[in-house]
């Protein structure tokens, strides 16, 4: 019964938020809808590679092959479609991206596979970073340094030349393969991934080819992030060798772990939020990637399991009037936090503008002397101490109510999460209702 009611519940949610994904188009902007096709790819790239990871044990560094892989296999279908070669359908091209993810990816995982752990990780990482040096001067597949650039052909009556035609061509496509990556989790050999991540070595006695199966859910996993470099490809229009770099793997890795990997739809989470994230923060600021990597930090530090897993785990453990309890300390969390956030910000952002080479150019001129600078729209003074004493007074006061944040945190998540004693269990003995009773009660 109660099994039946949480499935209900979910089937719920997952069609109340595909209602809100559809009609998203009618409220953003172009520049918004942009962000939000853009999120959707990462989402569907940060699942592919969680196949591997959260399901077999396999941390991929490289992922980022078969993710340009497949963007450029859709780009050289385009511009055979482009140039009349021959037709093929505009929402079916993201199966190109699938083929060549899912070739390289036997291919390559073949190799890689052959070993586990860190040894897997540095060659998967070896091979992205061969096509990475390949691609600039592969010029007849990869089209150089410049890349390859063409345009989305039309397809019955729907040109493909608006955002809201790309936007719903990647809904469509992101919840397919996501059903499909979830299907794959409840099939023999999904079942057989969890073995092969917990205990390879049980599954070889049990006579299992740990190998093949280990490429064989490898090739899967490039399989979808295929359709994510193709669905980007059909996107920008264009992509270059930049799309094999090191970082492209590094995003994943981290969207994935802050999302949350051991749940199915946390590394999704955390791909939307970060790409947001650093769409927003790219605009304001050029330290956006120290501010990215310190989320990862604090995320790795305080909550291991994740968006995610925060997610879940208060869904799980939280009473249906458990949340009254939390929210008061949830809101002195929340403003500890912004506390916190807003005097690093400041000391980050003043240190970065006093070391440009804009703001040099200016002592320069200056003879030495120290000039005011601009931040936030006003105006500081680089030696005076009210200027360093802003973040000194936000940090103070956000570290000084850390600790009774985190008491008050800590006593109301028991008072939301106590189990509430039904009515049979309350005729029950006492020894009955608690390990600690029950285990006194047979010692004596």
């Amino acid at each position: 019964m109660i099994r039946a009611v949480i499935k209900t519940r979910t089937i719920v949610l997952l069609l109340a938020a595909f209602g809100v994904l559809a009609l998203l188009p009618l409220f953003l902007s172009p520049n918004l809808l942009n962000a939000a096709i853009k999120m959707m790819i990462a989402a569907l790239f940060a699942l592919a590679f969680t196949l591997a990871m959260g399901q077999a044990g396999m941390l991929s560094f490289g992922h980022a092959a078969y993710y340009g892989l497949g963007a450029f296999a859709a780009l050289h279908l385009m511009r055979a479609v482009e140039l009349k070669l021959f037709g093929f359908p505009t929402p079916l091209i993201p199966l190109a991206g699938a083929l060549a993810g899912f070739v390289f990816g036997l291919a390559f995982g073949w190799f890689a596979t052959q070993r586990t752990g860190v040894y897997f990780s540095m060659v998967t990482l070896a091979l992205a970073e061969l096509l990475l040096t390949l691609a600039p001067t592969w010029n007849a597949l990869f089209g150089g340094e410049s890349g390859i650039a063409t345009m989305r052909g039309p397809w019955w009556g729907i040109s493909f030349g608006s955002d809201a035609d790309v936007y719903y061509l990647t809904l469509a496509w992101f919840v397919v393969s996501a059903w499909c990556m979830w299907a794959f989790t409840r099939t023999p050999i999904g079942r057989l991934a969890l073995a092969l991540r917990d205990n390879e070595q049980r599954v070889r006695f049990l006579g299992f080819n740990a190998h093949v199966a280990r490429t064989l859910i490898f090739a899967i996993s490039c399989l979808f992030t295929g359709v994510a470099g193709a669905l980007l490809a059909i996107a920008n229009e264009a992509a270059n060798y930049t799309i094999f770099s090191a970082q492209a793997s590094a995003n994943v890795v981290l969207q994935t772990f802050i999302g949350g990997a051991g749940t199915f739809f946390g590394p999704a989470l955390g791909a939307a939020v970060m790409t947001f994230f650093a769409r927003v923060t790219s605009d304001l600021t050029r330290s956006w990637l120290l501010y990215q990597g310190l989320i990862f930090v604090l995320v790795m530090l305080f909550a291991p399991q994740g968006l995610g897993g925060l997610i879940a785990l208060h869904a799980r453990k939280v009473r249906a009037d458990g949340w009254k309890y939390l929210i008061a300390p949830y809101l002195l969390c929340l403003i500890v936090g912004l506390l916190l956030m807003a005097g690093l910000v400041f000391v980050v952002e003043s240190i970065q503008v006093v070391m440009s080479d804009a703001y040099l150019a200016q002592r320069a001129a200056a003879k030495g002397e120290w000039v005011p600078y601009e931040l936030f729209g006003r105006t500081f003074e680089p030696v005076s101490p009210a200027t360093w004493g802003i973040p000194i007074v936000l940090l103070a006061i956000g570290g000084g109510l850390l600790q009774p944040a985190r008491r008050l945190t800590a006593r109301a998540w028991l008072a939301a999460t106590r189990d509430v004693p039904t009515p049979d269990a309350q005729e029950q003995p006492v020894a009955a209702s608690s390990p600690a009773a029950a285990g006194q009660g047979a010692s004596s």
